[in-house]
């Protein structure tokens, strides 16, 4: 934990004149206060306060007066300078008037149900994340669907164009303290990933949102545009954000068996089967957007049935070969539109459920599911993914250990604004029905 004297020698050292807190709404959006450092003691203090009534799905305007409480493990200083000095940041958790938590809090809501996980005897819940994202260039400073380069999975530069901005992105990282496991092109053209090390689920999910902000931030500086939408383009691979996750005890991995077949516990089969159960009802957080469900379809690498394996890529649920305390289950069809705070609040309830319950998993399948006849897939037992956000929210309106997961204020705010943008989707007239009916009917 880093203390107060440290933050503000550091502050000092490094000529810092503003602070942002940092937080995150509802939708998944970076938010922030800035203030200058002369507020800098007002601001450990958790005496900074800001109008919650401005920030969608938060609360209404009689209720708008809110604080920030910075996470002082939190802190760390951007690199870039200006003329003004440098920005240091903070992310905070958001308290109401009367100094309790809030129940709109994304981050907060994570910890609520961290809090349940630490009552049935775990520590820990570990999260490593694949985030990818597409590179597109700039016209007039407004982002186009002109790629940056037309490389594919690990090429190298000249092929891969993007070769320089992902390095950038890895040295501001690295100097913001991140450990860096990975960085290659990914599939489709213009796609990229930048993979980080694990660490305990609130400051991955932490790390989540810092990165996102320092990818558009260095792509920018290479006059390039970084985005996240699941799926820009027709007919390539979307984005995805595979979530690693594993339950630890005591310093111990609690999916690891070294006595069983897959050297799996029985709290990892639980764990797994407690996801496949509650699949269908947390799709729409880890799959928020309209955009999500064009990723989620056969034929590019994203999951869209309900299964799990330890030998491909085809399932919901993907078993990585290493074991000991590398042992975890790759959630897969999480995409990096979604709140990574809310995903995993609902991932990790599914899970707990599962292991609360004993359920046990279906069986493993080793077979591609995308060559499968639908037939073949119900002699399996396989089901599928929703394949609307309409359907999706249908779900998980309909799901108690979700939305428990979530909280009624989450749950009503995030449902309310999903459905109004699945209304503005469905009665748009789009290129495509121009195209196909306007002269044929």
């Amino acid at each position: 934990m880093l203390t107060k004297k440290e933050i503000l020698d550091t502050i000092k050292k490094e000529n810092v004149k503003y602070i942002r807190l940092q937080f995150t709404d509802i939708m998944g959006t970076i938010k922030n206060v800035e203030v200058p450092v002369s507020q800098i003691n007002k601001v450990l203090e958790n005496d900074m306060m800001f109008d919650g009534s401005s920030i969608e799905g938060f609360v209404r305007i009689e209720e708008s007066d809110m604080y920030l409480y910075p996470d002082l493990n939190t802190f760390l200083v951007y690199s870039w300078d200006s003329e003004y000095g440098k920005v240091a940041r903070f992310i905070c958790d958001v308290y109401t008037a009367d100094r309790k938590p809030f129940a709109g809090d994304p981050r907060g809501n994570l910890k609520r149900v961290l809090k349940k996980m630490n009552k049935l005897g775990y520590d820990t819940l570990n999260l490593g994340p694949e985030p990818e994202f597409f590179l597109f260039q700039l016209d007039n400073g407004k982002p186009s669907l002109e790629l940056n380069d037309h490389g594919s999975y690990f090429d190298l530069a000249p092929v891969d164009l993007g070769e320089n901005v992902r390095r950038d992105i890895v040295l501001e990282l690295e100097k913001l303290g991140f450990d860096i496991e990975a960085s290659h092109h990914e599939v489709a053209p213009g796609q990229h990933e930048i993979d980080f090390k694990y660490t305990d689920v609130v400051s991955a999910c932490d790390n989540i949102q810092t990165f996102k902000l320092i990818v558009k931030t260095i792509a920018r500086k290479h006059g390039l545009h970084a985005t996240f939408m699941p799926k820009p383009l027709y007919g390539i691979n979307g984005s995805g954000m595979h979530c690693n996750v594993s339950l630890f005890k005591k310093g111990e991995n609690c999916f690891y068996d070294e006595t069983t077949e897959n050297k799996l516990s029985k709290d990892a089969y639980h764990f797994i089967a407690g996801i496949l159960k509650h699949a269908r009802s947390f799709t729409a957080i880890c799959n928020p957007t309209v955009n999500s469900f064009k990723r989620l379809v056969p034929g590019y690498e994203a999951p869209c049935y309900v299964a799990w394996s330890t030998s491909n890529r085809s399932p919901l649920i993907r078993i990585p070969a290493s074991r000991g305390k590398s042992t975890r289950i790759e959630v897969r069809s999480v995409d990096p539109s979604a709140n990574p705070y809310l995903a995993l609040a609902t991932i990790l309830a599914a899970g707990l459920d599962g292991i609360e319950n004993k359920l046990q998993p279906m069986h493993e399948v080793r077979s591609n599911i995308y060559v499968m006849t639908p037939e073949e897939r119900v002699d399996e037992g396989i089901d599928q993914l929703p394949s609307t956000l309409y359907t999706a929210l249908k779900e998980l309106k309909d799901s108690t250990i979700v939305r428990e997961s979530l909280g009624e204020h989450i749950f009503q705010n995030f449902y309310e604004a999903k459905s109004i943008e699945w209304d503005a989707f469905r009665t748009r007239v789009t290129d495509w029905e121009v195209e196909q009916y306007l002269k044929q009917y």
